[in-house]
């Protein structure tokens, strides 16, 4: 049932709860997420460092590397290379400029982080555009008031793209995310255009259609199937008979043609000079799907709650509160946006954030679609949950932060000096000046909530974002320098670079022996060291474990003469070992 005409709808609000949310307030909002904590810091691994790894090869080696993404000689075969195409142009285009007040790499790393702008940009604006589309139409517009003072549908619409937006920007699970240089970001991000352009194609299907066979080729360049399937799934379920856009079917053809020239463009070269390339591509792609496994399954639905706080109990609620709806665009659009990528995970071998992630955009749709349903009780009490939950994150970064300074409280000291052993423990000033900053500006959206109560019904989730971005900025500033120790490899990566000059002789090669991708690639940004894969190297770079050492069970454990062992200095259960082994 679609009609409100003969099913009265769930939504009950008045104008006032739709008073317009400065729009300066959403600017600053956005402005401030994704400042905080994209720079001044080392790419941490795995997907950060290897994603900036993809791009710096492209721009020095140039060649194939720019149509398959490469880490060094290691054939990275798994995603797709748009992200590596537009970082490696921003590497190239800006990376001079920045290197007017910083290294070489520095800047490397800093240009490399610019995309991260488009995408965040892209996101937002597509969920809030997607949403006031959804919102304006007949089927979600709250019940009319007996003497009038219900909302105008552009007032109501942008009430409920705003509250889409900052819900968006306060789920948990993305913010980390969205800083890193990987695919994550950017298929959340064209995930977010499929959306918009499925509203879009409702009234005008022509540009609609355009739209969403740029998103859907976007996806399958950015993330290969994996990305692809379960927006291609959603952007084609939504068109059920009976549904608002059966209408608009044939529109799909063009979206197709659109879709499948864009994504030959790059296919049709790459596999003429890349065949081994794609051959690892289309083996890691499908070996990624397979039949549920329990305990995978069980380990998603223990982890998403998490990763989808606070969104995921209002998106529920949504689906209920509208259950007659459910045929409705406002339900059917982010529901399939939704249910698509929840299926694709439980047929999926390791499902994990980059495959959560496309559940946070229709999630935070569907929970913007709450917010008016909800009683007047229900949501002051939902402002007090936001205030005391973030009150309480703010307070333990602070608490913890004290400790590792002073050494009190002296549990969490121990407990905190455990993760970060050997770190030498330094204050910035300006970053502490920043999280004093932060929690002030905390305090003031909580004395505003007290003293002005405001009617707009977005007040929730400005709570609920501004206390998210205080407490991420408050780690992204007193914690960074302890992040870079514990997840950067810049340290162990340059003591490996002396080694190589103290003991490589002219010419002579090196080979790696269980080497992750990300410790790979973060050798290969650092210091720019690559490891081929010639066996009769007579240098092996060997990464074992403590243990594995200690009891003789690791691979060249009495036969090779052990030039250098270093690690990361937290890490208790990695070690790295420069071997000088025997040739044939």
């Amino acid at each position: 049932m679609s009609s409100s005409d003969s099913v009265s709808t769930p939504a009950r609000l008045t104008a006032t709860a739709t008073v317009k949310l400065p729009r300066m307030a959403l600017l600053v909002v956005g402005v401030i997420y994704i400042l905080a904590g994209l720079f001044f810091r080392d790419p941490w691994k795995t997907d950060d460092v290897v994603g900036l790894a993809t791009m710096m090869t492209a721009l020095n080696d140039g060649g194939h590397a720019w149509l398959l993404p490469q880490i060094g000689v290691l054939a990275h075969a798994q995603d797709g290379p748009l992200i590596t195409w537009v970082g490696a142009l921003c590497i190239w285009a800006f990376a001079p400029f920045f290197e007017l007040f910083a290294t070489p790499l520095d800047a490397a790393i800093i240009a490399s982080r610019l995309p991260n702008f488009l995408w965040f940009g892209l996101m937002t604006a597509s969920v809030w555009y997607g949403t006031y589309l959804l919102g304006r139409r007949p089927e979600p517009q709250p019940m009319a008031l007996p003497f009038g003072g219900e909302p105008t549908v552009q007032d109501y619409g942008r009430m409920i793209a705003d509250a889409a937006l900052l819900l968006i920007v306060a789920t948990v699970g993305i913010v980390w995310r969205m800083h890193e240089t990987s695919e994550v970001p950017a298929l959340i991000a064209f995930q977010a255009l499929a959306f918009y352009s499925v509203a879009r194609m409702l009234d005008h299907p022509a540009s609609g259609s355009i739209t969403l066979g740029f998103a859907l080729a976007a996806a399958f360049l950015t993330r290969g199937w994996i990305g692809a399937v379960p927006i291609m799934l959603a952007a084609t379920f939504v068109f059920m008979p009976r549904s608002a856009l059966w209408a608009q079917k044939k529109w799909l053809m063009l979206t197709a043609v659109i879709s499948i020239s864009l994504i030959l463009l790059w296919w049709i070269p790459a596999r003429q000079v890349g065949e081994y390339w794609i051959r690892n591509w289309v083996l890691w792609n499908s070996s990624s799907f397979g039949w549920p496994n329990f305990q995978e399954v069980l380990s998603t639905l223990r982890d998403l709650p998490w990763f989808l706080w606070p969104t995921w109990p209002f998106a529920i609620l949504a689906i209920w509160r509208w259950r007659a709806w459910l045929a409705s665009p406002h339900m059917l659009i982010p529901i399939m946006f939704a249910l698509w990528p929840l299926l694709t995970m439980l047929f999926l071998v390791d499902a994990f954030e980059p495959e959560y992630s496309l559940m946070a955009v229709p999630a935070a749709v569907l929970a913007a679609f709450a917010l008016p349903t909800l009683r007047r009780g229900v949501v002051n009490s939902l402002d007090w949950f936001a205030v005391m939950c973030f009150s309480l994150s703010t307070a333990t970064v602070w608490l913890g932060w004290i400790a590792l300074q002073t050494g009190w409280p002296r549990q969490i000291a121990h407990n905190i000096a455990r993760q970060t052993r050997g770190y030498d423990v330094t204050i910035s000033w300006p970053a502490v000046l920043a999280a004093v900053l932060g929690t002030l500006a905390w305090i003031a959206l909580v004395r505003w909530r007290l003293h002005t109560k405001p009617a707009g019904l977005w007040r929730g989730t400005v709570l609920s974002a501004g206390g998210l971005i205080v407490t991420w900025l408050l780690l992204v500033t007193l914690w960074l320098p302890a992040l870079d120790y514990v997840r950067s490899y810049r340290t162990v990566s340059g003591q490996l670079a002396t080694a190589l000059q103290t003991h490589r002789q002219p010419g002579e090669c090196v080979r790696a022996l269980g080497l992750g991708v990300g410790q790979r690639a973060s050798f290969l940004v650092f210091n720019d060291i690559d490891f081929t894969y010639e066996s009769s190297c007579g240098l092996v770079l060997q990464q074992t474990s403590p243990d594995s050492v200690a009891d003789g069970t690791v691979a060249y454990a009495d036969s090779a003469q052990v030039l250098w062992v270093g690690k990361r200095g937290a890490d208790r259960n990695e070690i790295f070992r420069l071997l000088r082994v025997r040739t044939p």
